[in-house]
Parts: C-alpha cells; sequence; structure tokens
C-alpha cells in the first residue's frame, strides 16, 4: 500500500506542549508539537496498546506511556525506556494552508501494526567474530537484543536460558495465571532468529564462566561458547523459607510459567491455599486466586499491612481476603493421609488449613553458578557494578563483562541499590545495548513499578525508606495518590485511578523539577506543571 498525505488537524488546535491523537484513514496517529516543530508517530504504546496522548510530553521529545512507564522519541519512534518491546512509526509531518498534513502508510497507523521493526535489517548483520552473549533469557536479555540492533550492533548475538522459550512478558504471569508461554513471547523464536539475528539457545543451563579465556560453559562442560561482550542476565531464584514442611509437594514458589502451571492446576473450586508473604506478586496471585472460588485465602506476612515496606499503612485492600500480618511462619504440617503434601501452615500456635501453599518471599541472585569463577560475589549474591553496569570484582582478564537485573548492585543517588523489578531490568538492558553498541548511556533511570490489586497501582521512585507520606484521595478506595517524603524531599510517588501521575512524577524526578512537599500538602497539582512547551527548554537543558 503506498502512503497518502492527509490533512489531519488545523495548525491553531494544536498548541506549543500540547500532544492530539488524530484520525488518519482508518487509523490513529500521534501529533505532538514542541515550540515550531511538530512530530507524527503511531498513536500507540507498543507495551499494552494506550493511548500516548493521554501520556506525558516533555520538552526533550519524551512521550511516556500513562500506564507503564514506556518512553518513545517524540521526533523519530524510537524506544526511550522500557517496557516498550518495539520503536513507533515515526511519519512525515508539515504546514500548508493552515492544516497539519502527514504523509504516511496507512497500515502503518491502525493499532495492530502499531511497533516498527528494528533498524538494522538482518543483510547488515557480520557472522564474523565472537560477539555478544547473554547469560538469561527475561526481561533485561530481550531489551538487550532490541537495543543492540536499534543502535546498530551488527555483530553475532546468542541469547543462553534454562527457560524452554523466547523471553516472555512475565508480569502477566502472577496477574492471569497464564500457562501457555506462547501468549507472553515478545517475539517468536523465529522473529528474534531471522528479524534480530539472535542465536537463541533455550533449555540450557550455564554452569560455570572462564573470564580469562572469554568462555561460558553450558551444562558441566559438555558444550561451551565463547564471547567479546558478555552480559550477565540470570535473573534470580524464589527464596524458601528455612522452616519445617517447605519442600512439600505442594508448596509452590514463583517465578515461571511452570510454576504458574502448578499453581492453576491447584486452585480448584473449593480449596484452601495459604500465601506466605505479602510482597506485590503474592497480592497480585492473591487478587487473581480470588477469582477462582477458593473456599478460603489465607495471607502470612510480617509487616503490619501488605506493601507497608513500599506503600506505607494508608494502603490496605483485601477483598475478602484473611491476612495474619505482623507474623512469622512457625512450620507447614503435613495432611494427615498424605505425608509428602502440606496440609496447614502453623502462625503462633495456630493451624491455618490448606490444600496448597504459595510462598512469595522474594528473590536471590541467581549466580551459584559465578561461585569459583574468580568474579568476587557480594554476600547475598549480588554483582557490583559501575555507573555503566560493567561488572567490577573481576579478574585482571575479565573485561567486557556486564551484569544487569536482580543480580546487578548499582550506584545510584549515592548509594547502592539492587531492585528486583522487572522494569528496571529492562531499562538495565537498553543501556547497555546502547554501551556495547559504541554509545556509552550510564544508567539513571527512575524505577516504575505496577501492580494488579483491584485497580492498577502505580509507583515511581526508590524504596530507600522514607520520613513521611502525604496522601490525596482514599487508599480504601482505592484511588489516591501518595507522595513519600525523605530528608525534605519527594522521592517517590504512588497512585490508583489517577493517571498519568505517575509518569508524570518520573519525569519531575528525572528533570529535578519534582515539586517540594510544602507544596504538594498546599495543593499543587504536578500534572499542571510545564514541562513540555519550548518554554520549559531552558529548564530541562
Amino acid at each position: 500500500m503506498a502512503a497518502k498525505t492527509v490533512a489531519v488537524l488545523n495548525e491553531s488546535d494544536l498548541n506549543d506542549g500540547q500532544m492530539k491523537e488524530v484520525d488518519f484513514e482508518q487509523g490513529k496517529v500521534l501529533l505532538s508539537r514542541i515550540g515550531d516543530k511538530i512530530h507524527a508517530t503511531s498513536a500507540f504504546c507498543t507495551h499494552y496498546g494506550a493511548p500516548l496522548a493521554k501520556g506525558v510530553l516533555t520538552a526533550d521529545g519524551r512521550v511516556v506511556c500513562p500506564w507503564h512507564g514506556a518512553c518513545f522519541n517524540v521526533c523519530n519512534g524510537d524506544i526511550e525506556d522500557a517496557p516498550a518491546p518495539s520503536a513507533l512509526h515515526s511519519f512525515e509531518a508539515h504546514v500548508k494552508d493552515g492544516k497539519i498534513h502527514v504523509t504516511a502508510n496507512p497500515q502503518f497507523t491502525l493499532k495492530d501494526n502499531k511497533s516498527r521493526p528494528p533498524k538494522l535489517s538482518t543483510a547488515g548483520f557480520d557472522s564474523v567474530g565472537k560477539g555478544t552473549v547473554i547469560i538469561g533469557g527475561g526481561s533485561g536479555a530481550f531489551q538487550v537484543v532490541e537495543s543492540l540492533r536499534e543502535h546498530g550492533y551488527k555483530f553475532p548475538i546468542t541469547v543462553i536460558s534454562k527457560e524452554p522459550h523466547a523471553p516472555i512478558d512475565r508480569t502477566k504471569l502472577s496477574k492471569a495465571l497464564i500457562t501457555d508461554a506462547s501468549q507472553l513471547e515478545w517475539k517468536t523464536p523465529a522473529d528474534l532468529k531471522i528479524k534480530y539475528g539472535v542465536n537463541l539457545r533455550v533449555g540450557v543451563e550455564v554452569t560455570s564462566v572462564d573470564f580469562k579465556n572469554r568462555k561460558v560453559e553450558v551444562d558441566n562442560g559438555k558444550d561451551s561458547v565463547t564471547y567479546d561482550k558478555l552480559i550477565i542476565a540470570p535473573g534470580g531464584t524464589p527464596r524458601r523459607l528455612p522452616i519445617p514442611g517447605s519442600d512439600f509437594e505442594n508448596v509452590y514458589s514463583f517465578r515461571g510459567v511452570q510454576d504458574s502451571k502448578k499453581v492453576d492446576a491447584a486452585a480448584q473450586e473449593g480449596k484452601k491455599v495459604v500465601v506466605i508473604g505479602s510482597s506485590f506478586i503474592s497480592m497480585e496471585l492473591v487478587a487473581a486466586l480470588s477469582k477462582k472460588k477458593l473456599a478460603s485465602i489465607d495471607v502470612i506476612g510480617m509487616e503490619e499491612v501488605p506493601f507497608e515496606m513500599v506503600l506505607g499503612k494508608d494502603f490496605h485492600e483485601s477483598q475478602g481476603v484473611k491476612f495474619h500480618m505482623k507474623n512469622q511462619v512457625e512450620k507447614i504440617v503435613a495432611q494427615e493421609d498424605n505425608a509428602s503434601l502440606a496440609g496447614g501452615v502453623v502462625v503462633n500456635g495456630q493451624t491455618l488449613p490448606a490444600d496448597f501453599v504459595i510462598m512469595g518471599v522474594g528473590v536471590a541472585p541467581a549466580t551459584e553458578f559465578l561461585k569459583g569463577s574468580g568474579l568476587e560475589l557480594e554476600k547475598n549474591g549480588a554483582i557490583q557494578v559501575d555507573e555503566y553496569l560493567r561488572v567490577l570484582k573481576l579478574p585482571d582478564e575479565g573485561k567486557g563483562v556486564y551484569a544487569i537485573g536482580d543480580v546487578a548492585l548499582y550506584p545510584q543517588h549515592g548509594e547502592n541499590v539492587r531492585i528486583e523489578h522487572w522494569n528496571v531490568a529492562g531499562n538495565h538492558g537498553r543501556a547497555v545495548g546502547k554501551t556495547i553498541a559504541g554509545s556509552p548511556q550510564p544508567f539513571v533511570k527512575t524505577p516504575v513499578f505496577w501492580s494488579a490489586q483491584g485497580q492498577q497501582l502505580r509507583y515511581c521512585g526508590y524504596n530507600a525508606g522514607y520520613d513521611n507520606v502525604i496522601v490525596k484521595g482514599e487508599p480504601g478506595d482505592m484511588k489516591f495518590i501518595a507522595y513519600y517524603v525523605k530528608q525534605g524531599k519527594i522521592v517517590a510517588v504512588a497512585s490508583m485511578q489517577n493517571d498519568p501521575v505517575v509518569s508524570k512524577a518520573s519525569e519531575l524526578l528525572r528533570l529535578g523539577l519534582m515539586p517540594s512537599p510544602e507544596e504538594v500538602k498546599g495543593g499543587k497539582d504536578i500534572l499542571t506543571i510545564d514541562i513540555s512547551s519550548a518554554s520549559a527548554l531552558p529548564k530541562v537543558a
């Protein structure tokens, strides 16, 4: 289909700093204006299809999705931040006779055709050389691949994953208990091979790394892969509490598709479940299980309320679930007629009956395979990296090695942090991809979280503790904005049913333009702060 030029809007109807979604044939186009320049892109986020016109535009050319923090460059459609899996289409826009005209191929403006293929075609790949090897097949690995090719990396890319499928949208597992990996894959194995030139090796496990000889050992030495650049991205291993009964057959941790299958199969109508831990993932599972007509759902948490470490005491929503907070599990006991299956969980001398148990108590860095390699791990198994995510504590010969995601302990705002979140791993991957492709990119992104808790919970910032929380709205009604204050500054923001507040907050934190706690208490609405018009440019330079 040939490109068409269509008058889509009066120029006077698009002001400086404004975005508008306009019709184009049977599809939609997003217009963005910064000063005198008008840009046209596809209109929907490539992550979950959110309308970008309802997001946040910045004067330095970024448009942030209103839902999950994905970000694009409005000038060319390129990805700026994960979790965007693909770039936007960028169209030609010009003004004639007082009208904004857009030239585009109509098929690329439709929602179903919203994403752009990588800039580097397979014809540009160079199969000669060791290339880049990625250990792990999660969010970080996928975003490394996309970023490398988008930024012109021409050499081989090998992904080694112990999971039996291509990288998936892991966030949907706990939210919806999806059991078919093919429904979750960002790109099919065929697309990764043909369009991105990736050698995808699934169902194999890295067992050691020889940094001196730049070699990754697979399946206990049965095979090896050499590298020029190495990215360590194995993710985390679910923790198990060191209590009696934690190894019963029906005590499940939750990380991958196989775990989702086990929990889904166990969650039959009339069954009883005990969930140990009140983390985001645990509570997402509780929300998913509450639709299964179970006889009972009991949640055991050490905090006073769920999410207290992140969201404070103001957020608490039960949906008929029975909570046992400020408690520690003593043991898990067997069923009376089957000594290999859990039948109950003992808390404060009380036994909570269970047909199955879910243990959601966090993850540990999956770095056991690196012990004895010469790389010095932190006490908790994490890997110390610098601002470019380069591994620091390596033998002299260990060059060109990076660590990202759950395993990376990285510097941010004067302290070292390790954040177990899918979106952080993705943005780590994007930064490293750009660095390896030749444009060194220090990691400075503000973490963005989201969680399904009856309504969609958004959160941006660092969970480094806080002194005070300013709450606007009613957490009990699941409609609120919470501002977290530390040392006189707002360092994080959470919301429900107030999009795009968190997307705006993430950009204000990035630009250093977040208002003071006093201004927010006085009624300041952060959505009214101008960061999108040309007049805001001096502030964001």
